[in-house]
């Protein structure tokens, strides 16, 4: 069975999208239509942007879907039985299930992204990159301290990233090197996603996808949050907005997709992030 992957935020690049714009020109009208949704020229930042203002989250985000579902139009999905994504890429995914129209998925991340870049400006906080602890070692380690820190991505075995108030992930980054791990790194990011601290995005996200249209699914997704099959659109719909304020369960969500007959995983988007990740949880698997 073939599963697509969509890759979530830190797999933007200066020039992503170009050679897919110049390849077809159905892909190049998919991707000008973006620029009509947004209401600004996001191809430019995205082909010739400067690198710090596509670091931004309010156009990473966009970025990185519109790149994903233009790279969607130039892959053999023929023989697709399911999907996922991985945080912001759990909305390229319900596109490519039929969920999502393009044009409303790409309105439901810019609002996204501009909520979450106001409660990261709001409440200056952290994320850290933890490597080689158990996950169980690490979510014993985030409840021990003082303040907000949560397990945030679970993105492979020996790899899961904390997310809170900055005081609180640099103690836990402390007692997670005391307790053997290889290494506590603080991430570049001046924001705690996929914790408590991005309630409010969570709520403005909610008030979005309430007033947009999810079709039934052609195929189900495994979603972030519950890491099992996803068909109904209210369940989907709740799982997105849950995602905002809980943790990406990728490492879970590649094993319930092989213990249900994945044998094939096609990454869909800018990078091979997921590749290198999907490698590490099963390396029996075909992955591309």
């Amino acid at each position: 069975m073939k599963a697509l992957v969509f890759p979530g935020q830190g797999s933007q690049f200066v020039g992503m999208g170009k050679e897919l714009y110049d390849s077809r020109k159905d892909i190049k009208d998919l991707m000008e239509s973006a620029n009509d949704v947004l209401g600004f020229d996001i191809l430019s930042l995205m082909f010739s942007g400067a690198e710090e203002d596509l670091k931004k989250t309010e156009i990473t985000q966009p970025a990185i879907f519109i790149h994903s579902l233009a790279a969607l139009k130039a892959t053999d999905a023929l023989g697709t039985e399911m999907v996922a994504g991985h945080s912001l890429g759990e909305f390229s995914a319900l596109v490519a299930n039929g969920v999502l129209s393009f044009q409303d998925g790409l309105k439901l991340v810019h609002e996204r992204a501009r909520a979450m870049q106001e409660a990261c400006d709001a409440h200056p906080s952290s994320m850290a990159a933890i490597l080689g602890l158990e996950d169980s070692k690490v979510e014993e380690i985030c409840a021990s301290v003082n303040g907000v820190v949560v397990p945030a991505n679970y993105n492979c075995p020996g790899q899961l990233v904390i997310s809170g108030e900055t005081e609180a992930v640099e103690e836990a980054c402390v007692r997670m090197k005391e307790a053997g791990a290889k290494r506590a790194l603080l991430l570049p990011v001046n924001g705690a996603f996929h914790s408590p601290l991005m309630q409010s995005a969570q709520d403005r996200l909610a008030m979005a996808i309430s007033n947009t249209k999810f079709r039934n699914s052609t195929i189900p997704v495994y979603q972030n949050i519950t890491t099992t099959a996803v068909s109904d659109p209210e369940e989907i719909k709740n799982n997105l907005i849950a995602q905002l304020t809980g943790p990406v369960k990728w490492t879970q969500s590649v094993q319930n997709m092989i213990k249900d007959g994945a044998t094939k995983f096609v990454e869909v988007g800018p990078g091979k992030t997921l590749q290198g990740l999907i490698k590490k949880i099963n390396s029996e698997v075909v992955i591309s």
